[in-house]
């Protein structure tokens, strides 16, 4: 991987992240237009550039953090611990997901051909997702219930699949419940936290001491240079910051059809062409 293409790959995944379009679609999709093996140390680049994501999202949403942070420690039950709750309970899906299936889900997409279609299927489920939120307004409900917690939480497990938008699947699942689109896209970027940095941890043992099985399955971490993941890990934290702060504005506006029709476009060329 040139430091060129790493600077793309990390505008893609950075402006994607939070955009209602999929990340990990997008990143498939880059890498196959910029000739990219997905094998060749994929892994540790992806999860390079999802951690500077998460980053920026600590960075732009630095005062939610705090407050949520102050109120744990008063050791009360209060509006900031109910929050902290919530977070914990959309956490428990993608867990599940994350400790039973991941093996499973990782081996379906070894046929390049199968990723392809995958990618392009989930863009087209996300396109629909996207545009039933225009189509059909709850009634706005205060604050974000565990329940409701617990139901966007298995939106995001499922958006483990690449071309299903992780931020798409999970507004998208809080406004058809009747939550406040004020409130829903920070909760969204702020439940994603705790699980990209948990399996960022989980993966660093595999790069501090490859086993053999492992560098055959991911490549290994040499495979790509250090200043290229350096560069991809920067353009992803000053894209992501960007990105950030629009969509959260966007969902405050509600218009999230606009990106329902990229992704049935996007979705349909990957059908056609990939």
């Amino acid at each position: 991987m040139s430091d060129l293409q790493a600077l793309l790959l990390g505008l893609i995944q950075g402006l994607t992240e939070y955009l209602p379009v999929s990340s990990s679609g997008h990143l498939e999709i880059g890498k196959m237009l910029l000739g990219i093996d997905p094998e060749a140390g994929g892994l540790q680049f992806d999860v390079l550039v999802h951690v500077a994501t998460v980053m920026a999202t600590l960075v732009i949403l630095m005062k939610e953090v705090s407050w949520i942070l102050k109120g744990l420690f008063k050791f009360e039950w209060n509006d900031e611990t109910k929050y902290a709750l919530n977070i914990i309970v959309s956490m428990i899906p993608v867990g599940v997901v994350g400790l039973c299936f991941k093996d499973s889900i990782e081996s379906l997409y070894a046929n390049e051909h199968v990723r392809t279609m995958v990618v392009g299927v989930c863009l087209l489920i996300t396109a629909c997702l996207l545009t039933l939120t225009h189509f059909y307004k709850a009634n706005e409900k205060e604050n974000i219930s565990p329940l409701h917690s617990f139901i966007i939480g298995i939106a995001q497990a499922v958006a483990v699949l690449p071309g299903l938008s992780r931020s798409g699947s999970t507004i998208a699942t809080g406004l058809l419940l009747g939550n406040k689109k004020e409130k829903l896209a920070q909760f969204s970027f702020l439940m994603v936290i705790p699980p990209i940095l948990g399996e960022a941890l989980l993966d660093l043992k595999h790069f501090i001491s490859p086993s053999a099985e492992y560098l055959a399955e991911h490549g290994a971490a040499s495979s790509i240079p250090a200043t290229a993941l350096v560069i991809g890990f920067l353009a992803a934290f000053v894209s992501g910051c960007f990105a950030c702060k629009w969509m959260i504005s966007i969902v405050k506006k509600c218009k999230l059809i606009y990106f329902g029709v990229y992704c049935a476009i996007a979705g349909t060329l990957v059908l056609i062409f990939g």
